[in-house]
């Protein structure tokens, strides 16, 4: 066992999710249930035995779990998302969190932080400031990870961080160069194609609307499984938002 992932699954009113820097879409809440179970399906078939936060159907956005907290080996940093309808969604996954047996912590008012904002490679934790992840955050997450090296990343016309860049199983960045300024980035051929979900090993986990990116990798010695996210994408959402990997 590589470890648990932690998912919610969509709720019924996912077609009101937030959405800030593309033109809204019509959600299929029936093929968002399907991709998402399908999702799930791939992480289990790479070894990741699957827990589910409570549902949220009340919470459009809740799907997207990997907003609500950041893991540093045993402890868990339970977030304080930039947007304040979304902050209800943290009390359930905390619940879950703690039901694996890891140390909880939280970012407090006045900061701001959003899971998709933190890039976690080897020992450094890259931050995004973005309009979800203030510098309050960044800081309040600083001192909660005094073994790790935090650098703060400034964006550039996207949601969160990782919806700009995210790490291959090497360590060497892959991302998109008009949104993020970080060194030695690999810059794939399609946008989704920098999001990147580590299942161990060589294996990684892609959205299928990157399959130039996907042949590229495979080119690089990965295993890559491609899943349909279409109706996540619309919302902003990508592999990376849709799970929490825990180490156990």
């Amino acid at each position: 066992m590589s470890g648990i992932a932690l998912v919610r699954k969509p709720g019924p009113r996912i077609a009101e999710g937030i959405v800030t820097n593309i033109e809204r879409e019509p959600v299929d809440a029936v093929l968002a249930a399907r991709q998402h179970a399908a999702y799930v399906a791939a992480l289990e078939e790479a070894g990741w035995p699957v827990v589910y936060a409570d549902p949220a159907d009340d919470l459009p956005d809740g799907v997207f779990v990997e907003d609500t907290v950041v893991v540093s080996g045993r402890l868990a940093v339970l977030t304080r998302p930039g947007a304040a309808e979304r902050q209800p969604e943290v009390e359930s996954v905390a619940s879950a969190i703690r039901g694996l047996g890891l140390k909880t912590v939280r970012i407090a008012e006045p900061g701001t932080l959003d899971g998709g904002d933190v890039l976690q490679v080897g020992q450094t934790v890259y931050v995004g400031r973005s309009a979800r992840t203030n510098d309050e955050g960044i800081g309040q997450l600083t001192a909660l990870l005094p073994e790790r090296r935090v650098v703060p990343v400034d964006l550039d016309g996207v949601l969160h961080l990782k919806s700009a860049v995210t790490a291959l199983p090497d360590g060497t960045l892959i991302g998109l160069d008009e949104h993020v300024n970080l060194p030695g980035m690999l810059v794939p051929p399609e946008e989704p194609g920098a999001h990147v979900v580590l299942l161990g090993g060589d294996r990684i986990l892609m959205a299928a609307s990157a399959p130039s990116t996907a042949a590229l990798l495979h080119e690089r010695g990965y295993r890559v499984t491609s899943v349909d996210i279409s109706e996540f994408e619309k919302l902003e959402g990508s592999v990376t938002c849709l799970s929490v990997l825990l180490s156990m």
